[in-house]
């Protein structure tokens, strides 16, 4: 059984070997994070799979906010670069909900949490904590909150 930090390595070793810069420089990235990660605290410690998985998601969303900050700068240039990063670690990543799917997750927590009392926009924070175990690694969270604020205004 292969971890998911082995599996980028050995990714990283064939794209330096295909002369794949994007990929590799991206990979040699995402892997000093992931290291960074391992060292950070007090002590060593090696990263479960869920953790790389959440280092690989926050490096991704780097990528995401960058590209959209350079695009607003207008350096299309760099922010294509940051747009194509962003894709190689996608391909880490566990598929997305849809949005029919997370609305249909949304409307279940909103429910359940009608049930459980909750009412209006203050049950925000019960509907979160319902909906977010459920969505975690397929959903990013500010699409998750835009949709429970849309299911309790309306």
């Amino acid at each position: 059984m292969t971890t998911l930090k082995s599996k980028l390595q050995v990714d990283l070793n064939a794209a330096i070997k295909g002369r794949d810069e994007l990929r590799s420089s991206t990979l040699r990235m995402t892997l000093a994070a992931i290291t960074n990660e391992e060292v950070a605290g007090k002590e060593k410690r090696e990263l479960s799979d869920a953790e790389v998985l959440k280092v690989i998601t926050k490096e991704a969303k780097k990528r995401r906010e960058a590209a959209d900050a350079f695009a607003q700068g207008g350096r299309a240039e760099s922010a294509e670069r940051e747009k194509a990063e962003g894709e190689v670690l996608a391909e880490y990543l566990p598929k997305q909900l849809s949005d029919e799917e997370l609305k249909d997750i949304v409307a279940q927590a909103v429910e359940e949490a009608k049930a459980a009392g909750a009412e209006g926009p203050r049950a925000m924070g019960a509907v979160m904590k319902i909906v977010n175990p459920k969505v975690a690694g397929l959903a990013e969270g500010g699409r998750v909150a835009a949709a429970v604020k849309k299911l309790l205004a309306g």
